[in-house]
């Protein structure tokens, strides 16, 4: 294991140096502009805070989030809208284009934004929690849930002079309404056709605390995704997680059980350290990852235990129910797909069964060479055992005893090895010297 120390180092190493913040400071009266067309997961959620925070840098004369989700997970909703109301520069949150959609963690967002737009043809609402799987969540733990969710969005937009009450029907109710509506319930501050059209009405209005935006002749700068937020993206999708989990834990396996390979060792300690840094910002069931854990330990007590494969079953159904509880989250975008954990589940379980069977084999399998292959070995007696002598057995002569007389010639059996001295037996117990 300490050869799968500096690989894993070095690449931390390259991780921190790929996160490392950069660009240029912005020009005066710059518009920064951030499009987002995704779940709210934790690498929107560093996108949107790093852009937020370089606008602020940079002394920005606005930010514009360009939104189209469906929602996404609390906790990342959260972050973008502290961000949101830290922030110094102005923050516009606009849903576009035409057909784009604000559900669920995208209310939140829209609603902590300095100014609130929408596109025509976009609809904001639908902001309802839902447990794993998208089921609904027991009554308690509703009723905890959506009360503490009504209480923030509540805060939120009663700070920033919006609709409150609409607010909580969109949480306890479900409720969605088009821009038009969201416009006329005091929901938004303005309907625009698109960025050129909403810098225009956004030009000369008074911002809360914050001043006069002065957007004339402004150049708009669009904030790209960096290394780190599309790392972030990738593996913080629950499936690539998952799949980095299952090949980093049959990695370290198989090098346990065949020390010395070295490459599946390498590859294994990899994947470990890409899916824990993709689980911490999931919302993980820790007795699913403790399910998963024993489902390793069943494997590895098979190679030792003669158990007839009931530990390899054991194995697959612990491995089988930790997954199905790994995540716990009923947010789009932040589930774990059938079609992933099947045939993941199947290819692993294989993997796991084949390599403890192997090892096992190799246990119990007699040995091919050193003294305990020549064991049971049929030699043919070069020199005449009385009772010491010469055997020829294995491919080469070898001294030899026999409790009774051999003769020449006469086939024996090796029945003891004892400081390269081999004890035989005459096949024909009746031979003689």
């Amino acid at each position: 294991m300490k050869k799968l120390v500096i690989p894993i180092l070095v690449l931390l190493i390259a991780l921190q140096w790929i996160c490392a913040p950069g660009g240029q400071a912005a020009e005066q009266n710059e518009i920064y502009i951030i499009k987002v067309n995704d779940a709210i997961g934790p690498g929107i959620a560093d996108f949107l805070k790093s852009g937020i925070k370089k606008a602020n840098d940079d002394s920005a004369a606005c930010l514009i989030i360009e939104l189209d989700t469906p929602g996404g997970l609390a906790e990342s909703m959260r972050v973008i809208v502290k961000a949101i109301l830290a922030s110094r520069v102005p923050v516009v949150v606009y849903v576009a284009p035409g057909g784009a959609r604000a559900a669920s963690a995208g209310v939140m967002i829209t609603m902590a934004a300095d100014v609130a737009a929408m596109a025509p043809g976009t609809n904001i609402g639908a902001a309802h929690p839902v447990g794993t799987g998208g089921q609904e969540i027991n009554k308690t733990m509703s009723e905890k849930v959506v009360n503490d969710m009504v209480a923030h969005a509540r805060s939120v937009a009663e700070q920033r002079g919006r609709n409150a009450d609409w607010v909580e029907k969109a949480i306890r109710e479900s409720v969605a309404v088009t821009e038009t509506e969201a416009l006329k319930e005091n929901i938004i501050d303005l309907i625009a056709r698109d960025t050129d059209d909403l810098i225009s009405q956004l030009n000369g209005r008074e911002i809360k605390d914050k001043g006069r935006l002065d957007l004339a002749g402004a150049n708009k700068k669009n904030l790209k995704e960096g290394y780190r937020t599309k790392i972030l993206k990738t593996i913080s999708d629950p499936n690539i997680a998952y799949i980095l989990l299952m090949i980093g834990l049959a990695g370290l396996y198989f090098e346990l059980s065949h020390p010395g390979a070295i490459f599946p060792g390498v590859v294994g300690g990899i994947c470990i350290v890409l899916a824990f840094f993709a689980l911490q910002a999931l919302p993980i069931n820790y007795a699913g990852i403790l399910l998963i854990l024993l489902a390793i330990v069943f494997f590895i007590m098979e190679m030792k235990i003669t158990s007839y494969g009931l530990l390899s079953i054991a194995g697959i159904v612990s491995l089988l129910l930790g997954s199905l509880m790994l995540f716990d989250s009923g947010s789009p975008g932040f589930r774990l797909s059938l079609k992933v954990l099947l045939p993941t589940i199947l290819m692993v379980s294989g993997f796991f069964v084949v390599v403890a069977g192997l090892v096992f084999r190799a246990q119990i399998s007699r040995p091919r060479t050193g003294a305990g292959g020549l064991l049971d070995e049929v030699g043919v007696v070069k020199a005449a055992l009385q009772p010491e002598g010469k055997v020829f057995v294995h491919g080469e002569l070898w001294k030899a005893t026999a409790r009774k007389p051999i003769g020449e010639g006469t086939k024996v059996r090796v029945v003891k090895v004892e400081n390269l001295v081999l004890e035989v037996e005459a096949l024909d117990e009746t031979a003689g010297g």
